[in-house]
């Protein structure tokens, strides 16, 4: 009896983890669905056109279309990876800050990932990592993506992330249309109101051009395993921003820096 003890206990102690990871997995999916409900709302009160592109284990993908004659196009991405929750939290408070007020068209993708989102993991589902994915396409999220993608061509594309390693903001820069460094300055100037820009010289194997800045070429690092933001450069999208703010810092820092980063390109670039 006396030795029977321990596998009791290793048993309830198994059951009640199992318990807590579904109850976190049951928040993750609650929040989720109030998520994608708040910004669906907003963009579809600001006239934009919703498109479901896709489905995966019952989680709908959507874009959105905002078009306005004559306007340039912002190409807005977020919830690649479902470990960094600050991107579609900064998204959201975009919107219910005025972004869509800007005399400008936008294609939004909220949530590239609802299954890794739903479970907290960088993966989908399938234990894929989206984003080194869309060369060869493997992922149905991908290729119901990229086929969405097909038609939309943007001229600018933000790309909203987070990174676990980092203790500051940084960004990726990938251009192929005219060097701005004045750009820089002045969206720097603007992010170190909220947050400090990563002081490291090299960030993700990266060279910094200047403290947060990563000029990088429009080329993947490893050739056939590319990110979104390589395959936007290769379909001729010349100008891309992925923004990445350190995960380790309180929420509401984070969704400013990203803020920030998103509201100080646009008023550089449009006004």
């Amino acid at each position: 009896m006396i030795r029977s003890r321990p596998a009791r206990i290793n048993l309830f102690c198994c059951f009640c983890r199992q318990r807590l990871l579904n109850r976190i997995q049951e928040i993750m999916n609650y929040h989720l669905q109030s998520y994608t409900r708040k910004v669906d709302e907003l963009l579809r009160s600001a006239g934009a056109v919703c498109e479901v592109y896709g489905e995966v284990d019952g989680h709908k993908l959507k874009g959105y279309d905002l078009i306005r004659a004559d306007l340039p196009i912002v190409y807005i991405s977020t919830g690649m990876h479902g470990d960094e929750p600050g991107g579609p939290e900064a998204l959201l408070s975009l919107l219910e800050n005025g972004l869509l007020d800007r005399q400008l068209s936008f294609y939004i993708c909220p949530m590239l990932n609802p299954t890794g989102f739903a479970k907290g993991t960088r993966e989908n589902a399938s234990g894929n990592d989206m984003n080194r994915d869309y060369f060869h396409q493997l992922n149905p999220e991908v290729r119901d993506h990229v086929k969405w993608l097909e038609n939309r061509n943007p001229d600018l594309f933000i790309s909203l992330h987070e990174d676990w390693e980092s203790g500051g903001f940084y960004f990726y820069e990938i251009n192929t249309c005219g060097d701005i460094p004045e750009r820089y300055e002045f969206m720097a100037e603007k992010i170190a109101e909220v947050m400090v820009l990563e002081a490291e010289q090299v960030i993700d194997d990266h060279e910094v051009r200047r403290r947060g800045w990563i000029y990088h070429e429009a080329e993947a690092d490893v050739m056939d395993h590319w990110p979104e933001a390589i395959y936007m450069a290769k379909k001729d999208c010349t100008l891309s921003f992925t923004f990445e703010s350190p995960s380790a810092l309180a929420m509401r820092h984070r969704v400013a820096a990203q803020s920030a980063a998103v509201n100080s390109l646009l008023d550089f670039m449009y006004g």
